[in-house]
């Protein structure tokens, strides 16, 4: 069973960004795909729920939202495998993982990507699936290095890689002195889809939006651009 993971470094309907999501949804074979939103990252804001059901609408598709702060769902599992993708919203990436652990969804995650659930989310959902990432989540406007993540994909990852920043000189550092493994990062409006440990692809949705692989190298880092297919009717 393949196992897919969209990791976006921006982009998607958290952004007025439809060519991303589009994208995921290319991965499945469904006439009405069943999507589960996960909004954990930003402590399941309302106004976040709502914007993904204006762009997962019912009439074509069965979506659901998976909340953890007013929890309803008794088999979170069973509940996460039910689905042909799970998309995770942005927000605190260490709240996030925290909140999941409590929750036993780290479990339920992993079981659901492995029978072939389509696993998908930007900046905190895409830091969520590697080893590592940068993150704001202890102060606003920094991008610390977090060494945690679910490590279902192999290394490290940086979001909004040309939209804050803090993040491209930080990622690049951290990589340098080894306290991230090396990764990859995306800048808004790009995302890399990935089977297993394998890269699959870059792509984006707007031009010069571009995704990168950064890995330590005599006297520091070594950054190389990743090829990036531009979306255009998916």
């Amino acid at each position: 069973m393949q196992r897919h993971v969209v990791a976006m470094g921006g982009g998607g309907f958290s952004m007025d960004d439809p060519a991303l999501d589009r994208f995921v949804l290319s991965l499945v074979d469904a006439a009405r795909p069943k999507v589960c939103f996960v909004p954990t990252a930003s402590g399941d804001a309302d106004g976040y729920v709502a914007r993904f059901y204006e762009a997962f609408p019912t009439a074509s598709f069965d979506a659901r939202v998976l909340l953890l702060f007013e929890r309803e769902v008794a088999d979170v599992t069973s509940f996460l495998g039910e689905h042909d993708v799970v998309y995770v919203g942005g927000g605190n990436t260490a709240n996030l993982l925290a909140v999941w652990r409590l929750h036993g969804v780290e479990v339920g995650l992993r079981r659901a990507w492995e029978a072939g659930v389509v696993m998908a989310g930007v900046s905190a959902g895409a830091n969520c699936w590697f080893e590592a990432s940068t993150t704001d989540s202890f102060m606003v406007g920094q991008a610390d290095v977090l060494a945690d993540g679910l490590g279902m994909v192999a290394g490290s990852f940086c979001p909004h890689y040309d939209g804050e920043p803090e993040r491209r000189p930080r990622f690049r550092d951290a990589v340098a002195s080894g306290s991230l493994p090396a990764g990859i990062a995306c800048d808004d409006f790009a995302a890399v889809h990935l089977v297993g440990d394998v890269l699959v692809e870059g792509v984006a949705s707007t031009p010069g939006a571009g995704a990168y692989s950064v890995t330590p190298g005599p006297g520091g880092w070594v950054e190389e651009p990743i090829a990036v297919r531009r979306l255009e009717g998916i």
